[in-house]
């Protein structure tokens, strides 16, 4: 009880503030309420939300047609994952030299070229698994249950619209900010590459592919043409060497061995792994 007061009392000062948008005059009396009730937002709501942020995520960005090389490469590697229905994914590639995927609580997963261009497909495979896991376990939810909290404060909003296309622009863009000043925590970084190497195995991709993507990044950060690229998928992750030798202990546990290194580039490759697990693995969700 105490901590849903400090909340509100947090919520109710941002509401207060000056430099706030407010779409009514009672909207900063109403912000309290909001807070309460922002905090019990459904699923559902969590679910349109989303959808409605995407809708204008995808009007600001520039998605390759279904004839486009980087869309076909990509329908092959959402084609290697199995048993991810109940997830309703939608995927689209953004053209951007930033090297970046996300997935949306609505499940739509989007994938920058730039990050295309630097890793094979089996290293896009681990990302966008790694992207998933923060779906499967509830991550991205909670994100945006958090943001949401924050924002609909400010505005004095209680819930999501039911109304597709309700929430104003000025709405979705303080969402995006929101969300994009938040980090997943130590802890959800782990279980999102976990659930990327449980994914490779379950779907036989390399069990190293997180490994090696992690690695490309590491490369690529050390590269000041690349700097600007991985600014935003490194800013809010935990530190990049320690994530590679988790998973690289992981995969070495379930008794594999790494015989090929990585190779990066817009082009199909496989890693070379040679012996099964020794126990099953299996997704869990959150």
């Amino acid at each position: 009880m105490k901590k849903l007061a400090l909340i509100c009392a947090v919520v109710i000062s941002l509401a207060s503030c000056s430099t706030m948008k407010i779409v009514d005059p009672n909207a900063a009396a109403n912000a309290g309420a909001a807070a309460v009730q922002a905090l019990t937002i459904s699923d559902a709501q969590i679910a349109q939300l989303c959808s409605q942020y995407m809708v204008e995520s995808d009007g600001q960005n520039t998605i390759l047609p279904a004839s486009n090389d980087y869309t076909k490469r990509l329908d092959r590697i959402m084609a290697r994952f199995h048993n991810i229905n109940d997830l309703n994914l939608n995927y689209k590639v953004y053209q951007s030299n930033t090297v970046n995927a996300f997935a949306s609580g609505d499940g739509s997963v989007r994938v920058y070229t730039g990050l295309m261009d630097a890793m094979n497909d089996d290293e896009v495979f681990a990302v966008i698994g790694h992207e998933l896991g923060h779906l499967i376990n509830k991550d991205v939810r909670d994100a945006y249950r958090a943001a949401y909290l924050v924002v609909a404060a400010r505005y004095g909003i209680a819930a999501v619209n039911t109304t597709a296309g309700a929430l104003s622009t000025g709405f979705l863009g303080d969402l995006g900010q929101e969300l994009a000043s938040r980090a997943y925590s130590r802890r959800q970084e782990t279980q999102a590459d976990e659930t990327a190497f449980q994914f490779c195995i379950q779907n036989g991709v390399d069990p190293y592919a997180m490994y090696h993507a992690l690695n490309v990044l590491i490369q690529l950060s050390g590269e000041s043409a690349q700097q600007g690229k991985l600014a935003e998928l490194l800013s809010t992750h935990p530190d990049t060497h320690k994530r590679a030798t988790h998973i690289k202990e992981m995969c070495e546990a379930a008794g594999y061995k790494m015989t090929t290194p990585s190779s990066t580039g817009s082009k199909p490759s496989t890693g070379g792994t040679t012996t099964k697990p020794k126990k099953g693995v299996s997704i869990k969700k959150g």
